[in-house]
């Protein structure tokens, strides 16, 4: 990410409270927190988690260096405060699961351990990278899911908010997309970069015939026509039969035809018509446009003869659920289990260290997902976190624990994976959910549950709060 100033990359009150937690005598502190979200978004059944080796990479070179602490200074920190931040660098642990899980609500989905101040003060920047990507990512694997296995491009850089369209990019090839048309991210990340024309190089020759004919005359190899700049059926697709022909002489192909406008149903069946009369049966349909899951899915089921389609806006802009809702809880002090109260009973965070378990059924699928302390060697049974007569046993089935150590005492152990394969990792798992939470449309609810024990410490410091 192209971020000069990674330490500042966060809400003031995370500086403030960290001053005050040097002045109060308690840098050395430890602190537990978790990151886990509440609700799934785009009205689905998971979330895709992403984001994890970005944040990493920015915690490794969260610094304050000179620039850094002249600004803070000229905001009224205390130079005793500045001094203990010339030298800062996060030293803790972090435990995650991998990027490209599948997670679900109120899961312990990062879990950060360190001293108060370092554990406190890298709050904003995680929130920041992994509720977006995971976000995006999450609609990149419901517009994959759509597709099939049809060719799905990215091509939302121009309508994504800032440097989040790299982001944003990375997180669309993790969620199962074949390319982008992002150049910065496809060096960056080294995915297939994409992409073929806008209608100003047609308007700009004197017609579109002429316009085609340069363009491939400059790329022969791979040259994509759009076909909707005047009358897609009437001109577009005759020019670019007439560019596919002379081509052929040329002993090369054309490789595509773009629809960006009008109805992609009815133009894609009557140019597949066209480019079949004229025996260009190679020729594939791509489109664009406002695409989506749910689009891309109607033109599907009416037998909408496209080869690719490309998606921009409603991919990364996370059009219709614009945040996840994850957040970034205390659930320990100095190794004492802590909990947030709330009058709304589903915003009472679980105290303490926990595990996150996932189980099997007899074929390998996901069965259910257990919330353990980390004290605890063996889980049987679990229960709904409000419901308790509501529990499962999962005694004898076959399971992995899902959060790995990532960084140990400020040190990252694992090897990040590249956006390609994270991409894998993601898809693996999907064939093992259910297709039943995959639905676009009232979705089954996937098990979560919290062992006996959990439950008990929760109730307990429930109970001491209100007495």
């Amino acid at each position: 990410m192209p971020l000069k100033n990674p330490a500042l990359y966060t809400d003031f009150y995370e500086l403030t409270m960290a001053q005050g937690f040097f002045l109060t005598g308690r840098k050395n502190d430890t602190a537990t927190f978790d990151y886990f979200f509440r609700r799934l978004p785009f009205k689905g059944g998971y979330v895709l988690f992403a984001g994890i080796s970005d944040f990493l990479g920015l915690v490794q070179a969260f610094r304050f260096g000179t620039e850094e602490l002249e600004y803070l200074a000229s905001k009224g920190f205390e130079s005793d405060f500045l001094d203990y931040l010339k030298t800062f660098s996060f030293s803790g642990n972090i435990h995650s699961v991998k990027e490209g899980e599948i997670v679900f609500p109120n899961e312990p989905i990062v879990r950060v351990e360190g001293n108060l101040i370092e554990t406190q003060i890298i709050e904003t920047l995680l929130l920041n990278l992994l509720n977006f990507e995971s976000l995006v990512a999450t609609k990149a694997s419901r517009i994959r899911q759509a597709s099939g296995d049809k060719v799905v491009l990215d091509f939302g850089l121009r309508r994504s908010q800032g440097y989040g369209g790299i982001q944003a990019t990375k997180a669309s090839i993790i969620g199962g997309l074949d390319g982008t048309s992002n150049v910065y991210a496809a060096m960056q990340h080294s995915l297939d970069v994409s992409g073929t024309m806008a209608h100003s190089w047609i308007q700009s020759f004197e017609n579109e015939l002429t316009a085609f004919q340069k363009y491939a005359e400059h790329y022969p190899d791979s040259c994509v026509l759009l076909v909707d700049t005047y009358s897609t059926l009437e001109s577009g697709i005759p020019n670019a039969i007439t560019v596919a022909e002379e081509l052929e002489k040329k002993g090369s192909r054309l490789q595509a035809v773009r629809l960006d406008s009008g109805d992609l149903a009815y133009l894609s069946k009557q140019a597949r018509q066209q480019l079949d009369s004229a025996n260009l049966e190679y020729v594939q349909i791509a489109v664009s446009n406002q695409l989506d899951e749910y689009l891309i899915k109607s033109l599907l089921e009416q037998k909408a003869p496209i080869d690719i389609f490309g998606v921009g806006t409603k991919l990364t802009t996370a059009y219709d659920y614009p945040a996840l809702d994850g957040v970034y809880k205390l659930s320990s002090i100095n190794n004492e289990p802590k909990l947030k109260v709330s009058e709304n009973v589903e915003k009472i965070t679980l105290p303490g260290a926990k595990n996150v378990t996932r189980f099997f059924d007899e074929n390998g699928d996901f069965y259910a997902d257990a919330l353990s302390l980390i004290n605890e060697e063996t889980v049987s049974e679990i229960q709904h976190p409000h419901f308790p007569v509501k529990r499962t046993t999962v005694k004898g089935l076959q399971s992995v624990n899902l959060l790995h150590p990532v960084v140990i005492n400020g040190t990252i152990v694992i090897q990040a994976s590249s956006a390609k394969e994270s991409a894998g990792y993601a898809s693996t798992q999907l064939s093992k959910l259910g297709d039943e939470y995959k639905r676009f449309d009232n979705p089954h609810v996937y098990k979560v549950g919290i062992t006996k024990q959990l439950k008990d410490l929760r109730d307990h410091l429930l109970n001491s709060q209100n007495s």
